[in-house]
């Protein structure tokens, strides 16, 4: 409860943190922040190009299949690679001023999620613009996923931050795990064709049932299924808690390893 009140007293530090991320991502460029709109909107491009012509798989709408679960993915793993060295990278700020260290990764992980709705709005646009449609009363689920992922990678990113900064090595493993993370989970490929025998053991990565509930939400137009949103959100909060109390643990010693 301590920690809690206090991330709340610092919580302007935390929107002025994101605010200059979000500015920072492309500093310098012509486009400036159209660039959060443009990326998306030319990725999706060159999926409709490749598995509508080159690479066909077989499914409806691969690119749309393949991009609803993707940009979460997206924001996922840059939550845990990002996340990894936000100490290191704010070291100066950390050595010279006291304020609660979860600030750093708070602030880096929620400048990933805000960059993720942005490209949300490039999603909701194509859905309605191609004709494939959106179902509004399965839309009413997706901020319930949004807030379990928020949650998972706060939680991911809390850990890598602070093991980051004794073990600097991991920052460059991390890149490797993440690419590796993504087809143990069924982002450019349908669930289905996980054999039945593994599913137990698949379902055991966090993110397999929250790649599902945005595929149900967005991709089939369903409602997604309780007992999914459900184990979603008991990993993702088992993950946060985890994280916390590791980061608690290790923050004391910060200035002496950086």
């Amino acid at each position: 409860m301590k920690l809690l009140n206090e991330l709340y007293a610092y919580r302007e530090m935390i929107v002025s943190l994101v605010r200059k991320d979000l500015r920072g991502r492309y500093k310098g460029s012509v486009l400036g922040f159209l660039w959060t709109f443009i990326n998306p909107l030319l990725q999706l491009m060159v999926y409709t190009v490749v598995f509508s012509v080159i690479m066909r798989a077989g499914i409806d709408k691969f690119y749309l299949f393949l991009f609803v679960a993707l940009v979460p993915w997206i924001f996922f793993s840059s939550a845990i690679t990002g996340g990894a060295t936000s100490i290191l990278s704010q070291q100066d700020m950390v050595k010279k001023i006291y304020f609660p260290r979860q600030v750093l990764p708070i602030s880096y992980v929620t400048s990933s999620f805000v960059n993720m709705l942005l490209c949300f709005l490039v999603i909701f646009c194509v859905l309605i613009i191609t004709g494939f449609g959106i179902n509004l009363n399965a839309l009413l689920y997706l901020p319930v996923v949004m807030i379990v992922e928020y949650i998972l990678a706060l939680g991911i990113g809390l850990l890598s931050a602070a093991l980051t900064v004794y073990f600097r090595d991991l920052e460059y493993i991390l890149g490797i795990v993440t690419m590796a993370w993504m087809y143990l989970t069924p982002v450019m490929y349908s669930v289905d064709l996980v054999p039945e025998q593994l599913f137990p053991i698949f379902n055991l990565n966090p993110m397999t049932p929250i790649i599902i509930v945005y595929r149900d939400i967005l991709y089939y137009k369903t409602i997604p299924q309780i007992s999914t949103l459900l184990h979603a959100f008991i990993l993702g909060l088992l993950m946060l808690l985890i994280g916390s109390a590791v980061f608690s643990r290790l923050q004391r010693n910060f200035v002496e390893e950086l």
